[in-house]
């Protein structure tokens, strides 16, 4: 098999007219000839996501692969931990065992932090024996983000054993650090912790790097970095990695990482070391068998029509092309459903909240951003505490999916709503029920709604509710990703009728029950202080 086409060279950092002599899975030969077509575009290496929940798509990997072969990417470093909150063990090795059903090449973690906090509920919890097994299977490549800082920094012993197996294996440890800085950053990188991907400023990033961290500059749906850390691409090329961590399914269907690569060269940033920090630089640092053009490699390349668009013609994965011009070329035919939800549907006075003081606490919310603040309102003089639409003090909501309990009620602002609720079983990262709301009535019948198709998103407004089911644990479907994107948009364009004013709402939603990205979240126990890292009481006095 022989492919022409202008080669954009990463080794030699040069792009010249070039027929690549494909043998079996591996690259044969790598020759430079005297011209191409026009219309036989560029070839480059396939690329790859240092680091994204698949979950966090709303796809199965399955379905998830036939989505993203278009869009050039050949392999991705997945952290399977949303689906092992649900389900432990057994939701690592259904990962495992879809993704062998597709071409594309999954390279997953053992999940450091299921649950992320015991500050929630979550369907499992994996100790550091169980970690330890996860990682001796061939397919896990290294430990998952470590979220819990804390318990780096004050030596808790089943922390450092999770740490400490992976080390011994000789696999990489992720880390997830946001705001670390000084003596703390100092001991959570001497942990053996060698990348991060919540850096928000290029100086937060540089100091890391510092201290020999690599960056994953994300551009997810509600997370977006890169345009604060995308001058680290002309500062330290060889320490940064690009990746997406969470992408929702319409945005999945616009464009991968083959998008993140067109923007930044046409932004000026060198080509070469652009598509080295999407190949080249995950490849070296999680030590997988990914091709990168030369000979003797496996054969994972693209062909594109330019690399300031980065349209992609061709997806090669193991020399067997797997997209051609608008087709993919590879079946996958769905999956049998796996979950775990067990509560039962709530009341309106489940939800209801007396007043126990003058002030209380609301979470603070921003577009873009996983980080929240700490806002403070006043309670009034009415026996119980309401929305404040006019104000943009809304009720949220977190319910225990696992077991039937009281629910957590708080309020957050930011979103802008006017009228309705939404719901999601998307929460991280235990994945309870989450949902705002500007009236009781609506919350609990959107609740309902995820309650009563056993996972997934819905949206309340007027007696009315639409919904979206996630059969696969509550979190991911194995339809077509267009078909789930169409379902989501449909959901997202309700949200927006309702006055939301948040990008991505449910994707901004599933973050507001994070505990580990400060400041204030709220779990199905309550209200959470990240910085202090403890619950902390709705009234202040």
């Amino acid at each position: 098999m022989e492919i022409k086409g202008n080669l954009i060279d990463i080794h030699k950092r040069n792009i010249y007219p070039a027929k690549i002599t494909i043998t079996g899975e591996t690259i044969e030969r790598v020759e430079r000839i005297e011209k191409v077509k026009p219309e036989e575009g560029y070839i480059l290496p396939g690329l790859i996501d240092a680091h994204i929940h698949i979950e966090s798509s709303m796809a199965t990997p399955g379905s998830f692969a036939t989505a993203v072969v278009s869009r050039g990417t050949t392999a991705v470093i997945s952290d399977p931990h949303e689906i092992a909150n649900v389900l432990g063990t057994d939701g690592v090795r259904f990962m495992l065992d879809d993704s062998d059903k597709v071409p594309l090449k999954f390279w997953f973690g053992a999940p450091s932090c299921v649950p992320a906090t015991t500050f929630e509920t979550s369907g499992a919890t994996l100790d550091s024996e169980t970690v330890n097994q996860l990682l001796q299977i061939p397919g896990i490549k290294y430990l998952s983000e470590v979220m819990n800082f804390p318990g780096v920094i004050f030596n808790d012993p089943e922390v450092y054993k999770k740490i400490n197996a992976a080390r011994t294996l000789g696999k990489p440890v992720d880390g997830h650090a946001p705001g670390l800085s000084g003596e703390n950053l100092r001991k959570y990188v001497s942990a053996g912790i060698s990348t991060d991907h919540e850096s928000s400023s290029l100086a937060e990033a540089k100091e890391k790097i510092s201290l020999g961290m690599k960056i994953l500059m994300r551009e997810g749906s509600a997370a977006k970095n890169l345009e604060a850390l995308k001058d680290l691409l002309r500062t330290n090329p060889t320490m940064v990695m690009l990746c997406s961590d969470d992408l929702h399914p319409e945005m999945l269907v616009k464009g991968h990482i083959n998008k993140v690569v067109a923007r930044l060269v046409r932004d000026g940033y060198d080509l070469y070391d652009v598509i080295r920090s999407c190949t080249i630089n995950p490849a070296s640092h999680y030590s997988i068998d990914a091709g990168l053009l030369r000979q003797g490699d496996r054969a994972d390349l693209i062909i594109v029509d330019d690399y300031r668009t980065m349209n992609v013609f061709e997806t090669w994965i193991d020399g067997v092309k797997v997209f051609d011009r608008g087709k993919v070329l590879f079946n996958y035919r769905g999956t049998s459903p796996v979950n775990l939800f067990n509560c039962s549907k709530i009341v309106e006075a489940d939800i209801r909240i007396e007043r126990k003081g003058s002030r209380f606490r609301v979470i603070k919310a921003f577009d873009g951003e996983l980080f929240t603040q700490e806002f403070i309102w006043k309670s009034g003089t009415n026996k119980y505490i309401s929305q404040d639409i006019e104000s943009d003090i809304l009720k949220i909501v977190v319910k225990d999916r696992y077991r039937d309990a009281s629910p957590a009620t708080g309020f957050v602002t930011g979103f802008e709503m006017k009228k309705g609720a939404f719901a999601s079983s998307v929460a991280h990262d235990s994945h309870n029920i989450i949902c705002i709301g500007t009236n009781d009535r609506d919350i609990v019948a959107a609740i309902n709604e995820v309650v009563r198709i056993r996972g997934g998103l819905a949206v309340s407004w007027d007696g009315k509710a639409n919904s979206l089911k996630l059969p696969v644990a509550g979190i991911m479907s194995d339809k077509p990703v267009a078909e789930v994107a169409a379902e989501y948009e449909t959901l997202s364009n309700q949200v927006r009728s309702f006055g939301c004013t948040m990008s991505a709402a449910f994707m901004t939603l599933s973050f507001m029950a994070l505990l580990v990205i400060p400041e204030l979240k709220l779990s199905d126990r309550g209200l959470f202080d990240g910085k202090e890292f403890r619950l902390v009481p709705l009234f202040i006095d």
